[in-house]
């Protein structure tokens, strides 16, 4: 069985969720399809609990009510038959009118995630009763009853693949199973999310859970590309990529997936495929075990980077000074992305200012703290092992005309990794484009 992921773009319209529905009939074989929230949704519902919380119920009504005139003009034209249409308007009602329950009660961070929660379950009920119109023997999978995280907020793999395969076991006459992404339960029953990955998680999780014989992660871009294409000309899709180079792309700026996500299908080796809903023929991008050797994959930049340096006479031979260090950013939960250390100095780069100023405050009882803003990382993706003579050379001379501020190389075999100013990012991808990709 696969496991087909759909992001928010790709069920977007009446339109796209009929072409969805043709995907995932279209090999015939039984497959399990998890779906986000229709694009917009989610922001809406997090405007309407934004309302609730500054206590304006008038305001969170009128959001409610243009998107409940959305959806069920979406539903106006999605289905053919009158049955189904009034089904379906019939089940938006009463999800609208669940919404609208919120605005006479108090209003806690547990109302939120349960109002943010009705974007995924409007469009799995949507897409689902779309299939059965069609003949399809489709079954919806509550999210809520088989997907959940333990007490440090972390998915539980025992706990959902006992429920899911129980699940699976008393539907098995189904074709295509649908599910939610996105949404779970915590350790105390209560609604809640995934927040890292978001519906990649989910699918990921599903996976590893059934196994699943590959993941589909479909997206509106046709697969992870070379470099960013919104800022660098003529980018091309990687066909194939390992675990560790994807989850340094990702953790560096490729926004199509999410560093975390795929750590449940690679720990159950099995692959994940990145596919373009507008585009279902192009080839994608596949993420596995398989290493290839000797070759640059990609480059990624990642914004609004702070870099931190101390300095201190001090520190020569003083033992405990970087645990010193680290333990103020640990006690502002602000973690470190690059680090660079001297005799005398460090130099570290965070992504998080929110504490930046205690931060700096607590640094100085060590040293000369200098804080530079507006910073970018860009990494180099690869099989960057210190054995591979040269490849080194190769990104450092791409950037032989950018001011860089720390350069971390050695930590992983797969990435070495330039700060610069953002304000010279596109300069130095199109460099680097040039340099290893031409």
């Amino acid at each position: 069985m696969k496991v087909m992921k759909f992001g928010g773009t790709s069920v977007g319209s009446p339109e796209r969720m009929k072409n969805v529905a043709s995907l995932v009939t279209e090999s015939g074989e039984p497959t399990f399809v998890v779906l986000s929230a229709m694009s917009g949704t989610t922001n809406s519902l997090v405007e309407i609990s934004d309302y609730l919380y500054k206590k304006n119920p008038e305001g969170a009504n009128e959001v409610i009510n243009n998107l409940e005139r959305k959806y069920m003009q979406h539903a106006e034209e999605l289905y053919s038959t009158d049955e189904m249409k009034q089904t379906t308007k019939e089940f938006l009602a009463g999800e609208f009118d669940y919404l609208r329950s919120f605005t006479k009660d108090l209003f806690t961070s547990f109302e939120e995630k349960s109002i943010v929660a009705q974007g995924e379950i409007m469009s799995t009920n949507m897409v689902v009763n779309y299939l059965k119109e069609q003949g399809v023997k489709a079954v919806l999978l509550n999210a809520l009853d088989f997907m959940r995280t333990d007490k440090n907020a972390e998915p539980d793999p025992q706990y959902i693949k006992e429920k899911l395969q129980a699940i699976l076991a008393a539907t098995p006459e189904s074709q295509i199973y649908i599910t939610q992404g996105f949404i779970c339960r915590n350790a105390y029953g209560e609604i809640d999310n995934l927040l890292r990955g978001g519906s990649d998680y989910t699918a990921s999780l599903i996976g590893a859970a059934i196994p699943a014989e590959e993941i589909q992660i479909w997206t509106d871009i046709d697969g992870m590309h070379n470099n960013d294409p919104r800022v660098v000309e003529k980018t091309e899709a990687i066909r194939q990529l390992n675990f560790e180079e994807a989850a340094e792309l990702a953790y560096f700026g490729a926004k199509i997936l999410h560093p975390t996500c795929v750590q449940p299908a690679k720990y159950a080796g099995i692959p994940v495929r990145l596919k373009n809903t507008m585009a279902p023929a192009a080839e994608g991008t596949i993420i596995d075990n398989v290493l290839v050797r000797g070759k640059i994959k990609a480059v990624a930049a990642k914004d609004n980077i702070t870099a931190i340096k101390i300095k201190s006479s001090r520190m020569l031979l003083a033992t405990g000074f970087l645990r010193k260090v680290f333990e103020i950013f640990e006690s502002y939960q602000t973690p470190i992305d690059m680090i660079a250390t001297s005799e005398v100095g460090v130099s570290m780069s965070i992504d998080n200012s929110t504490h930046l100023n205690d931060i700096v405050n607590e640094l100085k009882k060590y040293g000369t703290v200098t804080v530079d803003t507006d910073m970018c990382i860009i990494c180099v993706v690869g099989d960057l092992d210190w054995s591979n003579l040269g490849f080194e050379t190769l990104a450092t001379e791409a950037m032989k005309s950018i001011p860089v501020r720390m350069i971390s190389y050695g930590g992983s075999n797969y990435n070495i990794s330039f700060l610069i100013k953002e304000a010279d990012k596109q300069r130095a991808l199109q460099n680097l484009s040039n340099v290893l990709f031409t």
